[in-house]
């Protein structure tokens, strides 16, 4: 194994290690401008330096516990209990780290002993509401630091800051790689199934499928029932990341497929449709905001995974996609030109060898 490899990290965690980073910046920056602009603010340049560097540091452990940890643990929960849950456990360790900071800079740089600090500390919590001010000082900032994370978790990464900063208040063309993937025999494993487990059934693929999408850098645009929607910017190196989305989407489902075997007796498979072309995208919605593409190129996509069945090949592409790919008649087999339902004129598809 090369080293690069070895050291290479997946894009799943780049996104939670950014957020991560994101908590230690947001928290520290928060907590500077309330130091700076307190009335009995320390004008000690070494404390300040000493303060904000702790805190960061401890920042970034707390961001871990949130975000690999504690979201795992509590993911179960309903969200009003999982928000509860998270706040309480880093609220009691807010109050340790903060009253550790103050202990150690009262010894540090106020040449304090370890007594005359502790008590300080003690007459300070108790009689001047300093603890009352730090657990809603904290509450305040774990309530908005988890509302950015669930918002941004509701959109694929990128999207929210496209919303947040209006790039697509006015709809525009694009030109766009787009993936259908969807369940195969959907009907006959849900009524196997029952409601209840065809519905956990399809979560665990879908999670599954995601992950491989976020690893290659795709937009998931929408999940509709047992499809997963997702796009890329029109490009050969992009081309070739959707590629590489449905082989690690399959890796990702043969690693699982022991656990889906005792759970469900069932291993999941899937069909692809994939496209490339114009599409329009736009903010769409009044209450409830989001992205939407629409166009032909789209319409042709949704034909073109349909059309799976009927060729008998699960991943079927059209020429437009391997050309924009550059791919070889080795990875590619010639379909010939389909009639698509819907389609006026008939469509050149190729099945993918992967």
């Amino acid at each position: 194994m090369s080293i690069k490899r070895f050291f290479k990290i997946s894009n799943l965690n780049k996104l939670r290690l950014r957020t991560i980073v994101f908590i230690g910046v947001f928290w520290t920056l928060i907590d500077l401008v309330i130091v700076m602009f307190r009335e009995d603010a320390e004008p000690h340049r070494h404390s300040l330096l000493f303060r904000e560097f702790f805190i960061f540091l401890v920042s970034l452990i707390m961001g871990y516990i949130f975000v690999y940890r504690l979201k795992k643990m509590l993911r179960h929960l309903p969200l009003w209990l999982n928000f509860l849950a998270k706040s309480f456990i880093m609220l009691l360790a807010a109050l340790v780290i903060v009253f550790l900071i103050q202990l150690v800079n009262n010894i540090t740089f106020q040449n304090m002993s370890f007594r005359e600090a502790y008590l300080y500390l003690q007459d300070y919590a108790l009689y001047k509401d300093w603890l009352l001010r730090k657990v809603v000082y904290w509450l305040a900032i774990f309530f908005v630091t988890q509302l950015i994370l669930i918002i941004n978790e509701k959109y694929s990464p990128g999207v929210f800051f496209d919303i947040l900063t209006g790039k697509y208040i006015n709809p525009r063309e694009e030109n766009r790689i787009v993936m259908f993937i969807d369940l195969k025999d959907s009907t006959p494993i849900a009524e196997k199934l029952g409601h209840h487990d065809y519905f956990e059934f399809i979560r665990d693929f879908i999670y599954l499928i995601s992950q491989a999408v976020i690893e290659f850098d795709g937009t998931i645009y929408q999940y509709v029932g047992d499809e997963v929607v997702s796009s890329w910017k029109c490009n050969e190196k992009n081309a070739r990341k959707s590629l590489h989305t449905i082989i690690q989407s399959r890796k990702n489902i043969q690693r699982k497929s022991e656990v889906f075997r005792r759970k469900y007796g069932i291993v999941p498979e899937f069909r692809v449709g994939i496209h490339a072309g114009e599409v329009t995208v736009g903010e769409i919605g009044v209450i409830k905001k989001d992205l939407a593409m629409s166009g032909d190129t789209m319409n042709t996509t949704a034909r073109i995974r349909s059309a799976c069945n009927e060729l008998k090949h699960h991943f079927v592409a059209s020429k437009e996609f391997v050309d924009l790919g550059h791919m070889k008649d080795f990875q590619v087999e010639d379909l010939g030109l389909v009639d698509l339902k819907g389609k006026d004129q008939k469509l050149q598809l190729f099945n993918l060898k992967i």
